[in-house]
């Protein structure tokens, strides 16, 4: 679960660079953006400091989701703020699966964890992705139905991927 969160959230980091990158602070949901990848540095902060105290070995597909991630950000950014919005509908929508299939996984099933730091940094930041994406989809991010299906489609590859690898 730590390798694959810290990846995710390393990819969350980079669209949010890749799109700042292109779009700079001229356009109106400049700040947003910023504001959103604050929040996934320090998400990716955590995960950093769980992968070594826990001794997880990184994903050996950090270099691919370094270039993907910002690529992926940039080109969203290129369509233009309301596909840049579609992409972190996209991507927070997959994320927001993926992070209660954790939860669900970690519970005890007698309303406790297994692993309660873990499960409270989970139930964090999902909630805070939660946000990301009605944030994205009220500022215009529910169009282009087909970049967020193959975007949706990568993002659950990508996992399936860094679960292995």
């Amino acid at each position: 679960m730590i390798r694959v969160d810290h990846a995710g959230e390393y990819g969350a980091a980079r669209i949010y660079a890749g799109q700042l990158a292109v779009m700079g602070n001229r356009s109106p949901i400049a700040p947003e953006i910023g504001r959103m990848k604050a929040q996934e540095a320090r998400h990716l902060a955590v995960f950093d400091r769980l992968i070594v105290a826990r001794r997880v070995r990184p994903t050996l597909l950090h270099p691919i989701w370094h270039v993907a991630g910002y690529a992926l950000g940039a080109a969203t950014a290129l369509l233009g703020p309301d596909a840049a919005m579609a992409c972190t509908v996209a991507v927070e929508t997959e994320i927001d699966r993926h992070y209660q299939s954790q939860r669900d996984a970690l519970s005890d099933g007698k309303g406790g964890d297994i692993d309660p730091e873990l499960a409270a940094h989970i139930a964090d930041f999902q909630a805070e992705e939660v946000e990301h994406k009605e944030t994205a989809s009220a500022m215009g991010g529910t169009g282009f139905p087909v970049m967020s299906a193959v975007i949706r489609a990568g993002c659950r590859v990508a996992i399936a991927l860094t679960k292995r690898i």
